[in-house]
């Protein structure tokens, strides 16, 4: 399953927001071991960068993204993306570059915290705890 986090979601886990970090904690873990193909939109990777850079310096904050890299695939942000961000119709131009994004990589799911915030979406958005449970469902079912 292709999915891209929402930047809320790398937060949770990188900043330790409770009760959120457990539950992408376990998201990533998903990733990792191959479960899903996860995707960070660009955006992300710079805003992760620069609010880890304030709280834990530069050497800190280049040493995360580098484990971010490793671990997922990055969805861009090209002029294609922009312009259909702009006519999508979200509130949130941020949400609709995510979305737009997403689309680009052909991702099967967007998953955030705020699911209100796509409700114009016509990607699947979930929470990263509704991820985890149909993961771990398509597991078990392809096990023998």
């Amino acid at each position: 399953m292709k999915i891209l986090l929402d930047t809320n979601i790398v937060l949770d886990l990188l900043m330790d927001r409770m009760p959120f970090a457990d539950a992408a904690a376990e998201l990533f873990s998903k990733v990792e071991d191959g479960s899903a193909t996860g995707y960070l939109c660009g955006t992300t990777i710079t805003t992760v960068y620069y609010l880890a850079a304030k709280v834990v310096g530069t050497p800190k904050a280049q040493e995360e993204l580098k484990k971010l890299l490793s671990l997922f695939e990055v969805a861009p942000v090209n002029r294609p993306v922009l312009q259909s961000a702009l006519a999508a119709g979200f509130g949130d131009f941020e949400d609709a570059v995510i979305h737009e994004s997403a689309g680009h990589v052909g991702a099967e799911a967007i998953v955030t915290r705020n699911q209100k915030d796509f409700k114009k979406s016509k990607i699947p958005v979930y929470s990263a705890e509704e991820v985890v449970k149909v993961l771990s469902l398509k597991a078990v079912s392809s096990e023998p």
